[in-house]
């Protein structure tokens, strides 16, 4: 198992980033006996933090080995994973651009769309929503936990306004005129047409706080035929949830 911290200049973010990853390349068979997956290709898997968050807040080493998956987190610092106006903001292309053709050209991964998922929580779920469906020639697979699925409630803020987890300013840093937001292509309801359509597992927790968000999402994919797996369970937003189903989506993704 190798771990690496990658430093590296991002054309996409205008700076020197980092992005942490697991490549489960030297599995001892002594202590960790061939399972199907390890006897078939290695994938792999974005996993996307929160708000707030960081890369090291995965723990999931033992996944990758059991998987076969290399893991690739990156820091998408409070960007909700998006592409902003501003020089050095676009989020989305460095993650579903500029970093999977760099993990192809440097060690062989992203061959494939079928061997490359994005998973994410929280504000992470968002981004994996939208990157996955914003480059679906990219990622075959999407899994999404307790997402911040705010689009309704922040379209139409005013300057000034704060909804107690951010304020107005925050919000058009990183989505844009919010006059204009709903039906934008920073509104993952507008890509859920794409072609080809990647897979999607969506979770959220009884007692988490974006519980609505998350059904009403689930309920707008129903009314547009579009194919999904929706699951809700005890939990809060919290990582006693996401840590039992990070593993579930794992399973899902490549059964």
């Amino acid at each position: 198992m190798a771990f690496m911290t990658i430093k590296r200049y991002s054309a996409s973010l205008h700076r020197v980033t980092s992005f942490e990853m697991f490549i489960p390349n030297d599995l001892r068979t002594d202590v960790t006996p061939l399972n199907g997956y390890q006897q078939g290709p290695m994938r792999t898997l974005f996993l996307l933090h929160g708000y707030t968050g960081a890369p090291e807040s995965w723990g999931v080493e033992n996944l990758a080995a059991q998987y076969n998956v290399a893991l690739v987190m990156p820091s998408g610092e409070n960007s909700f994973w998006l592409d902003g106006e501003a020089t050095g903001r676009k989020f989305a292309a460095y993650l579903g651009e500029e970093l999977p053709a760099y993990l192809n050209q440097t060690f062989g991964l992203c061959r494939s769309r079928e061997d490359t998922g994005i998973c994410g929580l929280s504000m992470g779920g968002f981004g994996a929503l939208h990157t996955g469906l914003s480059y679906p020639e990219r990622f075959g697979q999407i899994g999404a936990m307790s997402s911040a699925l705010i689009v309704h409630e922040i379209a139409h803020m005013k300057p000034g306004e704060d909804n107690g987890m951010a304020n107005y300013a925050y919000y058009r840093e990183c989505f844009g005129d919010l006059e204009h937001l709903e039906g934008s292509p920073n509104d993952p309801e507008s890509l859920v047409h794409c072609q080809p359509a990647p897979k999607m597992f969506i979770c959220c927790g009884t007692e988490d706080f974006l519980l609505e968000n998350n059904r009403a999402f689930h309920r707008f994919l129903e009314k547009e035929g579009v194919p999904h797996v929706y699951q809700e369970s005890p939990g809060s937003h919290d990582w006693k949830f996401w840590g039992e189903y990070t593993p579930k989506i794992l399973e899902w993704m490549w059964k």
